[in-house]
């Protein structure tokens, strides 16, 4: 493996991860609602929940739910119903930053887990892997090498993505006073939640 394939991999990874889906957005939940305190435990979250999809991609389970629809039908579905509690609950927060689940207070173990859970609980995000590290592997060297660097480079950059995101959050949950500022997050960030969950449970296998 050359630089340039890392490089490539690490720029693509970067674009990739910062753009905010449902991962980022229970982060930035958990930011607004908990502080500075939530934002390592749901970052350490967010890299498990990466690990598991890149090594369930690894062990090809993901091209198996790439080719089984009812195994893929299963898992998203269930993804998807988690998505859609999470939002329902930040919807019904209304203007106050102590959505349940999502924000209320918890320890470290159970935002770890929360996280864990949007994370991986995605069949996209398996079958991304299986699609998505191929095109960066050089086959005339050690691919397991490579596939080795590659995941931890995409696992540091998703834990430090993910926690710049917290303690982003942290610091703007001082600056937040007004209710309806807090009311239009809940909703906007439950209707995205939402939203996402339907959409997962609406992707065909194929």
């Amino acid at each position: 493996m050359t630089f340039e394939h890392w490089a490539a991999f690490a720029a693509a990874t970067m674009v990739l991860l910062i753009i905010p889906g449902p991962t980022i957005l229970l982060v930035i939940s958990y930011g607004l609602g908990q502080g500075w305190r939530a934002a390592f435990p749901t970052a350490v979250g967010v890299a498990l929940g990466d690990f598991t999809a890149m090594t369930l991609s690894m062990l090809g389970i993901g091209a198996l739910l790439a080719t089984s629809a009812s195994l893929f039908t299963l898992l998203k579905l269930a993804g998807a119903a988690y998505l859609i509690w999470l939002g329902i609950n930040l919807w019904r927060a209304g203007g106050t930053l102590n959505a349940k689940p999502v924000t209320e207070s918890k320890g470290a173990g159970r935002m770890i887990a929360h996280a864990w859970l949007v994370t991986a609980l995605n069949p996209k995000s398996i079958t991304f892997f299986v699609a998505f590290l191929p095109q960066f592997l050089d086959r005339s060297g050690d691919v397991l090498t490579q596939i080795a660097v590659f995941e931890a480079t995409f696992l540091t950059l998703a834990f430090a993505n993910a926690l710049g995101y917290g303690l982003l959050a942290s610091r703007a949950r001082r600056l937040v006073r007004s209710e309806r500022l807090v009311r239009g997050f809940n909703r906007t960030g439950g209707a995205l939640l939402i939203g996402a969950g339907v959409v997962t449970a609406t992707t065909r296998a194929a």
